[in-house]
């Protein structure tokens, strides 16, 4: 496979980079210190066609490929990860209704979506319903021509702001994670309860909330794909917002790398700068390294995406080791900065508390070794 960027990925590249350095990186540390919204950017970002990058033209997006996806993920979690898991979780909600949705169902949600007008949010996650995705409670019934939801999500990126969610509910508890189903419902819908912002550790600046519905109605015709068919529809928007997460975690790394570099090579200690000193540079060399093969491991489950192959396999493997690559990689950069990278006068405090999620969300890297394992069990 050839990895190498085209001349119009690259020109994608530059246009996001540049935006990020322009509109995210001055409110950033402030954003992260007050868990301020970056409303102001995300609606630029909706402005560029960003939140659509690999949705059809026709339905409103850019019609770019997931290579492309990955670039401007990347770029923008350099700067500031909280605007990039914000694409994220959007992205799951509307990538879900294109997959999965019938016609009139991508006519009339994706255009908003994709062309960025409007923001969506994808709500599987429960209190006790995390990696056991199929232990959720939120239950679905059906009332003439109306479905009636009840239950509680957590940890919905998104959730307060959305103005489309994806929800997953119950829809047979007797047949378990085959008795789900997926439910189209509006941001405004009566009876859908929206919680404060959640004090997090990182992404302080993301919109993630406790969701609450009590007896929401939404329109027969808003069931996502066939009835009790949630659960798979669901695994397979994961396995696809698994390479966004690499993505993610490959821009935090990046981040961590290129402040390790302009840190060293100005930080003077024993009478020269810290870049000349052994410990430094090995230090440097496993982070680049580790990055290049975390980022041609994502672009390899993006690019069998865009060939229509199977890549559940190489996204998770993308995503288990981008994800303890990234953390590795803030570790080292704290240690490189020493005392300084432990307060905020630098970004490296930041990215090390930003790290920890990518092991946790789209599935733990404990999830992703037993993914990997049944596959490979299954292919042999």
């Amino acid at each position: 496979m050839d990895f190498e960027l085209t001349e119009e990925q690259l020109s994608l590249q530059r246009e996001v980079r540049d935006f990020a350095l322009r509109l995210l990186k001055p409110g950033v540390t402030r954003r992260d210190d007050t868990g301020e919204f970056p409303a102001e950017a995300v609606g630029k970002m909706q402005k560029l066609g960003l939140m659509g990058t690999v949705f059809p033209v026709e339905l409103g997006g850019k019609g770019l490929d997931c290579i492309s996806y990955t670039v401007v993920v990347e770029e923008l979690s350099r700067i500031d990860a909280a605007a990039a898991i914000t694409l994220l979780a959007h992205t799951l909600c509307s990538n879900h209704i294109y997959t999965r949705g019938t016609p009139e169902q991508k006519r009339q949600y994706l255009p908003p979506l994709a062309s960025g007008e409007k923001l969506g949010a994808w709500a599987l996650t429960e209190p006790e319903a995390g990696s056991d995705a199929g232990g959720i409670r939120t239950t679905a019934r059906l009332d003439g021509d109306s479905w009636v939801l009840n239950g509680k999500k957590f940890f919905i990126t998104n959730g307060s702001r959305a103005d489309t969610l994806v929800v997953m509910a119950s829809t047979d508890s007797s047949l378990g994670s085959k008795g789900i189903s997926a439910f189209i419902v509006e941001g405004d819908a009566p009876g859908l309860k929206k919680g404060q912002n959640l004090d997090k550790l990182g992404f302080r600046s993301s919109d993630t909330v406790a969701l609450f519905l009590e007896n929401v109605r939404v329109p027969a015709e808003n069931l996502l794909g066939e009835l009790n068919e949630g659960f798979s529809g669901a695994m397979g928007v994961l396995d696809e917002g698994r390479i966004g997460l690499a993505a993610m975690a490959v821009g935090i790394a990046r981040g961590c790398l290129e402040e390790s570099m302009a840190y060293a090579r100005k930080r003077h200690a024993f009478g020269q700068a810290i870049a000349e000193f052994q410990a430094i540079q090995g230090m440097l060399a496993d982070m680049a390294t580790e990055i290049e093969a975390a980022r041609l491991l994502t672009r390899r489950a993006a690019r069998m995406k865009d060939d229509g192959k199977r890549f559940k396999l190489e996204a998770s493997m993308a995503k288990l080791f981008a994800s303890e690559a990234v953390v590795r990689a803030a570790l080292k950069a704290v240690q490189i900065h020493g005392g300084y990278g432990y307060i905020k006068a630098h970004p490296v405090e930041r990215y090390l508390r930003e790290a920890k999620l990518c092991e946790i969300g789209e599935g733990t890297s404990e999830i992703q070794r037993m993914v990997i394992a049944r596959e490979l069990l299954q292919r042999q």
